[in-house]
């Protein structure tokens, strides 16, 4: 890719009403999933958006300088990243991964 492009990984999540508050707090930027991920050098940042028309779903954006440093990371601490997934599971009715993309597109 790119110089300057940054590999995005987009989820999708519709939470339980209940919690939403605890969902922001553990998947926004200074969340869990962002302490987690900034182990790796790699890693750039989270964020976290509400959709304009349903207050209940939610995007989250985790930035990473290239694909292979994701998967090293992930591969690397696989056991801690699926019990961060099973502890936080019970915030959320239906998780989606929409997929990964390049940032810095030119024609």
């Amino acid at each position: 890719m790119a110089a300057g492009s940054q590999y995005v990984i987009v989820w999708e999540f519709r939470i339980r009403r209940e919690v939403e508050a605890e969902f922001v707090e553990k998947y926004g930027p200074e969340g869990d999933w962002a302490r987690f991920f900034r182990r790796s050098r790699g890693y750039l940042r989270t964020e976290l958006v509400r959709d304009v028309a349903d207050d209940f779903r939610f995007l989250t954006l985790d930035y990473w300088q290239t694909e292979e440093e994701f998967n090293e990371f992930r591969k690397q601490n696989l056991a801690g990243y699926e019990r961060l997934d099973r502890e936080l599971e019970s915030l959320t009715e239906q998780e989606t991964r929409l997929g990964a993309f390049w940032t810095g597109i030119k024609s």
